[in-house]
């Protein structure tokens, strides 16, 4: 796993607004914190999420936009992109493979994080079908697609040449094999998910379970009592 004093720019690949402040956020802290720069890919605008349902899905979408453009802004992100994909609906089909692969061109990023592309039914809520759908086409946007010239022709059109990630961060997968002490930014963590207004019932319970999910992987990596971490599996795509 690269260190931060070895990374330059990292990109994360989330199918929802939310799903790096679950996984990464904690991770995103440390890096920023280290001079690092991170932008955040969301792959759908979340417009199916949340439980009122007197709010129009179009405005759901714009209400979710904001909320992640806010908990970025707690862990030190201020640049995100939308690819607009319908929530609920995601395929990892060429079309995202190709949107996916555009911006990691642009971004030529150090690290990417991601979703597990692996179905885990240890871990029914990390599997959701948008999640593995978005982590499938990114891992086949980091390699093959977007370090290969011939691959996505318009995108050479676009001036955006090749580029090869070294190294991908797998968050929720079932074999992870590294992971970042987020003790001293766990706070900004729970601010940013809590940014999420319309997607909480229950914002309390929330933190509380957070916060022992990330104890349990401290505990598992041999970290002191006390401490927080968050896993990932580290694939090395040179």
């Amino acid at each position: 796993m690269l260190s931060p004093s070895q990374i330059e720019r990292v990109l994360v690949v989330t199918a929802h607004p939310d799903d790096v402040d679950f996984g990464a956020a904690g991770t995103v802290a440390v890096l920023t914190d280290a001079g690092v720069e991170v932008t955040y890919c969301l792959v759908t605008d979340g417009d199916a999420g949340g439980f009122d349902l007197t709010i129009p899905r179009p405005e759901m979408a714009s209400l979710r936009r904001v909320e992640q453009a806010r908990a970025g802004k707690e862990v030190g992100v201020e640049q995100l992109v939308f690819l607009g994909h319908g929530d609920g609906r995601v395929v990892a089909d060429l079309t995202l493979r190709r949107d996916i692969s555009r911006v990691i061109r642009q971004v030529r990023p150090t690290v990417v994080i991601q979703q597990s592309p692996e179905l885990n039914l240890d871990r029914i809520y990390a599997s959701h079908p948008d999640h593995v759908a978005a982590a499938q086409a990114c891992i086949a946007a980091v390699y093959p697609d977007s370090r290969n010239p011939f691959a996505y022709p318009e995108l050479i059109a676009e001036d955006l040449a090749a580029w090869t990630v070294p190294e991908v961060w797998v968050m929720g997968g079932p074999q992870p094999d590294a992971h970042v002490d987020v003790t001293d930014q766990v706070d900004r963590k729970i601010r940013a998910l809590l940014c999420h207004e319309t997607q909480h019932v229950d914002p309390v319970g929330t933190e509380q379970r957070v916060r022992a999910w990330l104890q349990a992987v401290a505990a598992t990596f041999g970290l002191a009592e006390g401490r927080l971490a968050e896993a990932f599996q580290v694939v090395d795509t040179r």
